[in-house]
C-alpha cells in the first residue's frame, strides 16, 4: 500500500500486489479501493500484479472541495499510472470507475493500456436528455443529492439495502456484510467529493471516449440493474466501441463483482487471457 501527491497536491492511496501483468481496479461511487478485495485476491492468486485506488474524495485519500469531475479523475489514474510505471496494463472500472477507465484509456491510454473492462458502467450517459431519450430523469440524481445532504450515513444504508445488491428483489438472499462494509467505505470518504460525484456518474458523457478507444473492451451488465440501467449503458457502449464485446447477465444486480464475484471473476479471467 502507498500514496501518490498529484500536481495538485491530492494525496491518493493505492493498494498495489504481487508481479506480473498489471490490473488496475476502478472502483464505484461513493466507495473505495476495498471494493475489489474479491477481485484483488483473486487475480493475485493467477500470477497477476493487482493495483487499487481510492479515487480522490473517497476512501482513505484527500477529502478534495475541488477537481471531482471525471476529466481530473483519469489525470489522477494517469499520474498513478506513470509514478508505477505500469505498460500493458488492464483497466477494470465498476459503475463509475467504469467511466473513469473509458475516459483514461481514451485520453491516456494509448501506450499502456492491453485491454480493459467495464462492469455495470455509467457510459454512455446516464442522465436523460433530448438526445437520450432512454436516459434516466435528472429528478432521480436530484434526489441522490438532496438525500445525501439530509441524512448521508442513512442514504448509505439505503443504497445497499435495496437497488445497489438487489436485496430488495423477492426472495433474494440479503448479505448483512456487504451492506456494513458499502457503509463502511461509504463514510469514510468525504461529503462534499461523494456529492459532486453524482453529477460526474450522472452527466458526464463518454459517447466520443468510447468511439476513441482501439483495445479490447469487454462490456459486462445485467439486464436487471437497478443503478443504471442497461438498455441506455452496456449495449450502446459495447456498439460505439471499436473492439466492444457485450457480456449480458440476466437476473444479476448492480453490485454484481460483490453478490457474485464467481461468476464476474472466471468471466473477467477468460477474457484476459483470450
Amino acid at each position: 500500500m502507498g500514496t501518490i501527491t498529484t500536481k495538485d497536491g491530492t494525496e491518493i492511496f493505492y493498494k498495489d500486489w504481487g508481479t506480473g501483468q498489471p490490473i488496475v481496479f476502478h472502483h464505484g461511487w461513493p466507495l473505495s479501493a476495498d471494493d475489489w478485495d474479491n477481485q484483488l485476491l483473486f487475480f493475485l492468486s493467477q500470477g497477476y500484479r493487482v493495483i487499487a485506488h481510492d479515487r480522490r474524495g473517497h476512501g482513505r485519500s484527500t477529502q478534495t472541495a475541488v477537481g471531482n469531475d471525471m476529466d481530473t479523475y483519469a489525470a489522477d489514474v494517469a499520474e498513478l499510472v506513470a509514478h508505477l510505471d505500469l505498460k500493458d496494463a488492464i483497466h477494470v472500472g465498476h459503475s463509475t470507475g467504469g467511466g473513469e477507465v473509458v475516459r483514461y484509456v481514451a485520453q491516456y491510454g494509448a501506450r499502456r493500456v492491453a485491454k480493459a473492462a467495464i462492469i455495470s458502467a455509467i457510459p454512455p450517459l446516464m442522465l436523460q436528455t433530448p438526445a437520450n431519450s432512454g436516459g434516466t430523469p435528472i429528478e432521480v440524481f436530484d434526489g441522490y443529492r438532496a438525500a445525501l445532504a439530509a441524512n448521508r450515513a442513512q442514504f448509505y444504508l439505503d443504497v445497499p439495502m435495496g437497488p445497489f445488491y438487489g436485496f430488495n428483489r423477492p426472495g433474494a438472499k440479503v448479505i448483512q456484510g456487504a451492506i456494513n462494509n458499502w457503509w463502511r467505505q461509504g463514510m469514510i470518504g468525504g461529503a462534499k467529493a461523494h456529492y459532486d460525484c453524482i453529477k460526474v456518474f450522472s452527466e458526464t458523457d463518454l459517447t466520443e471516449d468510447l468511439k476513441e478507444i482501439k483495445v479490447p473492451v469487454l462490456v459486462m451488465h445485467s439486464e436487471d440493474d437497478q443503478i443504471v440501467p442497461f438498455s441506455d449503458a452496456g449495449p450502446l457502449s459495447a456498439k460505439l466501441l471499436q473492439n466492444g464485446t457485450l457480456k449480458v447477465y440476466k437476473d444479476l444486480p448492480h453490485g454484481m463483482p460483490t453478490t457474485h464475484a464467481d461468476v464476474i471473476n472466471a468471466d473477467l479471467l477468460a477474457f484476459l487471457k483470450a
